[in-house]
């Protein structure tokens, strides 16, 4: 797939989008677009909120949308260019700097003159400017984005600097070629590169190579970084500059440690003996000899794993306090990662896992890395869904299980085989880690939480789910996968019945939507003894029932009116659905639903037989994979555990040293499916006690 493909895809998605979720062309582009961005890990978040008009002067304004980063404090306003046509021209510099001017003259509207008064309360961008005025002195930068669905000329080479009131504008131009080398890049996500020299007077970071742990898959460096370097990084990249784990974890938490800030403020020359310092990976260093040693002068997908607070505090004592950085130095400990991407990607989560064990990091915070994923995607290949309307063959639900993975599939495969691929996978049938998030966390009651936002809901699916495979990993099974791909279809039908209600005003799309999801469910427990929604109708069908959407319909009005009314907790809509007692407003609800529902319910003890008969189904599997992982590794393996487990005097119960007298006499003997998972229990104390593969 070259970027040709992906522009012509691109373009169908959108009119699909349009189509099915009943919305226009142009909000089809924008939630296509930002979906690729917040995937790709450039917004954490996105909100719509389209407004376009006149400002002083008669200027034209106009946003699509934004999302505040709670963390960096970056405000990002996006503005669209969509126009559905494969051959359209060039985005030249002098249109791009109209549109970034219609921003701006939007934040100044906002902020400074009366368009407050002016737009119609309790509507997305209503909210918006709320936000911006209740936040206004503590953005710390604004990101105006420009999505278009055509190519940038080649002749812009950078769009000029802006501030308001002081405080910089950062404008970035997001087109097809953009969208396309970060989506289909290895890593799935925007390069960081740093050239080091840019911040240090052409000096570079003082290093020492740390030789004695060298090894193939990494190596790693102590480094002392000035404070203003690392606080000039972290102006620029903000938080794309933590990894993942840390960005999600800390997103909860307190930016700016208050002993690190007072440290900073009083006694400046301490810092390099009082904090821990800071740990990073990144790829491709690139070093220079000087006089004054070695020094790294580059690195590429710079990304910081420990030491998110420090960086953060530094950032924000310079800003708010005026604090002076020049005495500020701070240990780093920089590894450098192969550059294979997966390699690189599982060795970068396990060195940010041990980088933050001693802070309250769980590993619910690393729930993307967790065997729950693994099993959902293995379930999503091998199991086809009935055809529905009218087709005469069967698809898949694509679960993708690693960031760009749906696309990455196509990467290298000719026309022909891209077509069947997108044919039994279709594009609407793709359901990323955050949207089982949305889904399910909706069906379980927890709307204010889904309306946080992706991550922090992603976070609470996580603490979940986590708890509930401690508890039995066989419920995670064949069932489970269908009834969230029931869920998919519920929620993504939801949003098409709400955008064809006479009172929708193409706003708050995504509250009304998880809120009635969460209602109905809860109305259906409450009005019907010991049953719930049988959503193997749904995947059955492959499409929602009449006799639901006639509820949806009742439902999503009784939300809509809920949320924005006008006596609700606090004045800004977006922020009250993110609030519990929203919830318990919503659940105040006296609508009676319909008797013909009952054909569409399943008693409890009905639903538990199936349950039960998936998950020895489940457990079938797993023993499978279990005695299929063990034969693989070969008896010398096993020999090798044996002995380790021997030397190291291991506490290995009588079942494992039985279960290993099998194993080492593979292929002559095998193990059985319970004893292959002793084994397997065994190799990870093994591996634990540092036992090495």
């Amino acid at each position: 797939m070259d970027v040709h493909d992906f522009h012509k895809d691109f373009l169908e998605e959108i009119k699909a989008t349009a189509a099915t979720e009943g919305e226009g062309s142009n909000a089809a582009f924008v939630n296509v677009a930002t979906s690729y961005l917040m995937s790709s890990e450039v917004l954490s978040d996105f909100t719509s909120a389209f407004y376009t008009g006149n400002g002083k002067n008669n200027r034209k304004i106009r946003v699509d949308g934004y999302v505040l980063d709670d963390f960096d404090l970056t405000l990002n306003l996006i503005i669209a260019d969509y126009t559905g046509d494969e051959e359209r021209t060039s985005i030249t510099k002098t249109f791009a700097s109209t549109m970034f001017d219609r921003l701006i003259y939007f934040i100044e509207e906002a902020i400074e003159g009366s368009l407050h008064r002016t737009v119609e309360p309790s509507t997305p961008v209503s909210d918006l400017i709320d936000t911006m005025r209740l936040n206004k002195d503590r953005i710390r930068k604004y990101r105006l984005i420009l999505l278009t669905d055509g190519f940038m000329s080649n002749r812009i080479n950078e769009i000029d600097a802006r501030e308001f009131r002081g405080v910089p504008i950062e404008c970035q131009i997001w087109d097809i070629d953009r969208i396309y080398r970060v989506c289909c890049s290895d890593l799935g996500r925007q390069d960081i590169e740093i050239d080091f020299t840019a911040y240090t007077d052409g000096q570079g970071i003082p290093c020492l190579e740390a030789s004695s742990v060298n090894n193939d898959d990494y190596k790693s460096y102590l480094c002392i970084i000035p404070g203003a370097t690392l606080a000039d990084i972290y102006d620029y990249y903000g938080s794309q500059l933590l990894e993942g784990n840390v960005r999600s974890f800390l997103s909860t938490k307190v930016a700016v440690n208050k002993k690190i800030r007072e440290t900073i403020l009083r006694i400046p020359q301490n810092f390099f003996a009082y904090n821990n310092g800071v740990s990073a990976t990144a790829m491709d260093l690139k070093f220079r000899e000087t006089d004054h040693g070695r020094m790294i002068v580059y690195a590429k997908d710079f990304q910081i794993i420990n030491g998110g607070q420090t960086t953060a505090s530094l950032s924000n004592a310079r800003y708010r306090d005026n604090a002076d950085l020049s005495q500020i130095y701070v240990q780093m400990k920089l590894t450098e990662v192969d550059s294979d991407a997966e390699k690189a990607s599982e060795l970068i989560r396990n060195i940010s896992r041990s980088s933050n064990s001693q802070n309250k990091v769980s590993d619910a915070d690393f729930f993307a890395t967790h065997p729950f994923h693994i099993r959902m995607e293995q379930i999503s290949r091998r199991t086809f869904a009935p055809a529905a309307g009218g087709a005469q063959y069967e698809t898949k639900w694509f679960y993708e299980r690693a960031r760009g993975q749906y696309l990455q599939f196509q990467m290298h495969m000719t026309k022909s085989q891209k077509d069947k691929f997108v044919a039994q996978n279709p594009k609407k049938q793709m359901i990323t880690k955050t949207d089982l998030a949305k889904f399910r966390n909706s069906w379980a009651g927890l709307p204010y939480i889904v309306s946080k936002g992706a991550q922090t809901n992603f976070m609470r699916f996580a603490e979940i789910v986590d708890e509930s495979w401690t508890k039995s990993e066989i419920q995670f099974n064949e069932k489970y996968f269908k009834d969230s791909v029931a869920l998919a279809l519920l929620f993504k039908h939801t949003e098409w019945v709400v955008s064809h209600q006479p009172w929708f005003e193409q706003g708050y799309r995504a509250n009304i939507v998880t809120y009635s999801i969460a209602l109905l469910h809860r109305l259906i427990r409450l009005q019907f003894a010991d049953v719930d929604l049988d959503l193997q109708v749904i995947w059955n069908r492959q499409q929602v029932p009449d006799i639901i959407t006639n509820e949806l319909v009742k439902i999503t009005e009784f939300v809509f009116r809920t949320i924005t009314d006008p006596k609700r907790g606090t004045i800004n809509v977006t922020q009250w659905c993110k609030r519990e007692a929203c919830w318990e407003q919503v659940k105040n609800c006296s609508i009676k639903l319909s008797s013909e529902l009952e054909r569409v319910l399943i008693g409890k003890e009905d639903k538990k037989v199936i349950e039960r008969e998936a998950k020895k189904d489940q457990k079938f599997i797993s023993d499978i994979e279990a005695q299929k992982q063990v034969l693989e590794m070969g008896a010398d393996f096993w020999k090798g555990i044996e002995t380790f487990t021997k030397n190291k005097k291991l506490n290995a119960s009588a079942e494992q040293l039985k279960a290993l007298k099998y194993a080492v006499r593979i292929p002559t003997q095998f193990p059985s499916a319970h004893q292959s998972l002793q084994l397997l229990s065994l190799l990870e104390e093994a591996k634990a006690n540092g036992f090495k593969i």
